[in-house]
């Protein structure tokens, strides 16, 4: 196998990966509250976490990942008494339309997705050997880790130890500054409800950081190859995680930390105060297909910070659109004519490409090289097309695929176009073939062109093909 590097958060450097078990990788990725719509900046750490799964697949690893589904904490209890509702059928809800948007993205689905609620079990188990050890106590609202007992607490985040205090706090969202004890387990107060779960300390719930060391050893065993997530995950949530998961089993949790940077808004963090936090929907809403927003997001590193405009993502989709019709292009001269993949060529550019994926997922410089191969002139459609498909295994942009329904570019044809086409599938279906032909030349006036597929017709913007 090929040399794999990755930047390691713990250690801050790009390190060779060595995996535990050879030719396996188990990777653990942070996964959603569900108790609201997941962001644009959300779907930038999952779409990075598809990357690394594939390109560790494209590697011929055998992967096996975790998604966690964080389906009881502060959030997810309050929405459920705002919507006054249970709390399994509000999380149901966002977990069913977190899955679409994921689906929507080509995002693959990890091996397994476990929910906080099925995993109490070794929550409270994790709970008393901390208990046991001296390294949690309980005070009259609940159970908290002492981070003063914890070996180089704060390592993954770069703590100062000289910081760390003897404060508690029993919420999950805390200050980011300092170092505080933390809630293993909060006791039933008037607060939650109806939500709580029976332990021998206590009737009540986890906190969030117990829940995912007991997701991700249940699930990968108590020490596992990676662990992902945002940035604004290491402190505090990974960092706790680390302090528990080692203080209850005495080994090393993680041996690589790899953390995907945010999304700025125009220049500015993403916050609800400034209006400025999109959905996959408010996407759609500006004919923005998902997939060209993937695209988008890889075009910059995932451990640089990338900034959204809507000039930057109409910019990315037209590329988008312009690769995916050359690709079909290429299928189309493949089809009419005999080629043969000239495997020296083809040898050539897989290797570089695998050198770009595997140098700490560069696959900005990955699709640069998309785009020298379909410019360079000496080499056959054939040979080009399988490079691109089989690059595609890790860009995940189903650029051999036409899109059910509507083709991408209907998402950005204008109104009065689109209903011309309509009135073009009319008159056809109805065998008026003089008014259908004399409507696909307005339409070809327009810019545009229609292409009939399997008894259906789908329009595409007239792009320039000089690559």
């Amino acid at each position: 196998m090929t040399e794999i590097h990755l930047h390691n958060t713990l250690t801050g450097k790009k390190e060779k990966f060595t995996p535990i078990n050879n030719g396996e990788v188990s990777i653990y990725s942070c996964g959603p509250t569900v108790y609201d719509y997941a962001h644009i900046g959300n779907f930038r750490t999952f779409v990075f976490g598809d990357i690394l799964r594939r390109m560790f697949a494209y590697n011929g690893y055998t992967v096996n990942q975790v998604m966690n589904i964080t389906d009881v904490d502060d959030k997810t209890i309050k929405k459920s008494q705002q919507e006054k509702i249970s709390l399994s059928a509000v999380t149901r809800k966002y977990e069913d339309l977190f899955l679409q948007d994921l689906q929507s993205l080509n995002i693959l689905r990890a091996s397994k997705t476990p929910r906080a609620t099925e995993s109490i079990a070794l929550m409270v188990d994790l709970i008393e050997k901390l208990l046991e050890k001296g390294i949690a106590y309980q005070t009259s609202d609940g159970i908290y880790f002492d981070i003063s007992k914890s070996e180089d607490y704060g390592a993954l985040a770069h703590l100062n130890k000289q910081t760390i205090n003897k404060e508690r706090v029993a919420s999950d969202e805390y200050d980011k500054e300092n170092a505080k004890d933390f809630a293993l387990w909060k006791l039933h107060s008037p607060e939650d409800g109806e939500v709580f779960f029976d332990a021998p300390f206590g009737r009540g719930r986890p906190g969030w950081h117990i829940e995912c060391s007991a997701m991700s050893m249940e699930n990968l065993g108590e020490t596992f190859d990676i662990h992902t997530g945002g940035v604004d995950l290491i402190f505090p949530h990974h960092t706790n995680e680390i302090a528990q998961s080692q203080a209850a089993t005495g080994k090393k949790f993680v041996n690589y930390w790899v953390h995907g940077e945010f999304i700025t808004v125009e220049g500015e963090k993403m916050s609800k105060s400034l209006g400025n936090i999109f959905t996959l929907s408010d996407l759609k809403a500006r004919k923005i297909h998902p997939l060209a927003f993937r695209y988008w997001l890889l075009t910059s590193h995932y451990r640089t910070p990338a900034n959204f405009t809507w000039e930057s993502l109409s910019g990315a989709q037209t590329a988008y659109l312009k690769l995916k019709q050359t690709t079909t292009n290429l299928k189309t001269e493949v089809s009419k004519g005999i080629f043969d993949i000239e495997r020296e060529i083809f040898d050539k550019n897989k290797k570089e490409f695998l050198e770009c994926i595997n140098d700490d997922l560069n696959i900005a410089k990955a699709i640069g090289l998309i785009w020298q191969i379909l410019k360079e002139k000496e080499m056959n459609e054939k040979t080009k097309l399988e490079l691109i498909l089989d690059f595609d295994k890790v860009l995940g942009l189903k650029l051999s695929e036409n899109f059910q329904g509507q083709s991408l570019e209907e998402n950005d044809v204008p109104e009065h176009v689109l209903e011309m086409k309509k009135e073009h599938d009319e008159a056809r279906a109805s065998k008026n073939f003089q008014k259908s032909d004399e409507l696909r030349q307005e339409i070809e006036r327009e810019g545009y062109s229609l292409e009939d597929k399997n008894g259906e017709s789908l329009i595409r913007k007239h792009l320039n093909q000089n690559l």
